[in-house]
């Protein structure tokens, strides 16, 4: 069984930390990931830097064009990534845009993240319709979970639609705005949380965006399966490096 789907059924609430590989230097993906998983993190999404990240607030995409400039590349990610089995258990998943995978090769890709041990793929950009007609047989080819994203403003027909395609956890944006920009969350934001868990999807929900802090993760699982914070970790990261991972985790749980 691919590892998000024993994880997802653990029956406590998932952590899922975002990072942006090769920030904030080249070479820190594979301790960031350790000192996550040793720290009690569930789930990581490792970002796969792009030039135009559309999805992604002024502190992803600064992390993100810092990793670009710091040399971090898809091959340079994967030659980084070859042994993180030896040491690592949990789910990782890569997240980043269609276009350096269309570049590298959707089969090189798929079949580089199933010698690896990646579980799944986040892709903001590549809209259901297209994969399930085009690339679903070879990421199922190769074990690989594609994510989808859904927002407050999906319809009841596309969130079904999206279910009946996914076999992993469904990607719950929080807001229809960009990571980072928002703290907490408002009456319409927990209306829409519920309206989502009283659908009964048969893929279990994960909710991003706006999650940065103990308060927030707490109040999206309230009504979802997990949460994902990825800025408020690139800023401790910012701040901090790489060396006080433990105290931001702990902070949140």
């Amino acid at each position: 069984m691919n590892r998000i789907n024993q994880k997802l059924q653990e029956t406590k609430k998932i952590l899922s930390i975002y990072f942006s590989a090769g920030y904030p230097n080249l070479n820190d993906s594979v301790q960031i990931i350790q000192d996550l998983e040793k720290n009690g993190v569930d789930m990581i999404e490792i970002g796969l830097p792009f030039s135009d990240p559309l999805a992604d607030g002024p502190t992803i995409q600064a992390s993100s064009t810092q990793a670009l400039h710091n040399g971090m590349t898809t091959q340079v990610l994967f030659d980084q990534l070859k042994d993180i089995r030896k040491t690592v258990s949990i789910p990782l998943v890569i997240m980043g845009y269609f276009n350096p995978m269309l570049q590298f090769g959707i089969e090189n890709f798929c079949q580089k993240c199933a010698e690896i041990g990646i579980d799944g793929l986040i892709i903001p950009d590549l809209p259901v319709d297209v994969y399930a007609d085009e690339y679903k047989a070879t990421f199922e080819k190769y074990g690989l979970k594609n994510i989808f994203l859904i927002t407050p403003q999906t319809s009841d027909e596309r969130i079904h639609f999206i279910d009946s395609v996914s076999d992993g956890f469904i990607y719950m944006v929080s807001s229809a705005s960009v990571t980072g920009s928002q703290s907490g969350f408002g009456s319409a934001q927990e209306e829409y949380f519920k309206r989502i868990a009283d659908m009964n999807l048969k893929n279990p929900q994960v909710i991003g965006f706006g999650i940065n802090n103990k308060e927030t993760f707490n109040q999206a699982t309230q009504f979802a399966k997990g949460a994902i914070i990825g800025s408020a970790f690139i800023q401790h990261l910012t701040e901090n490096g790489i060396g006080k991972i433990e105290k931001f985790v702990k902070a949140i749980r």
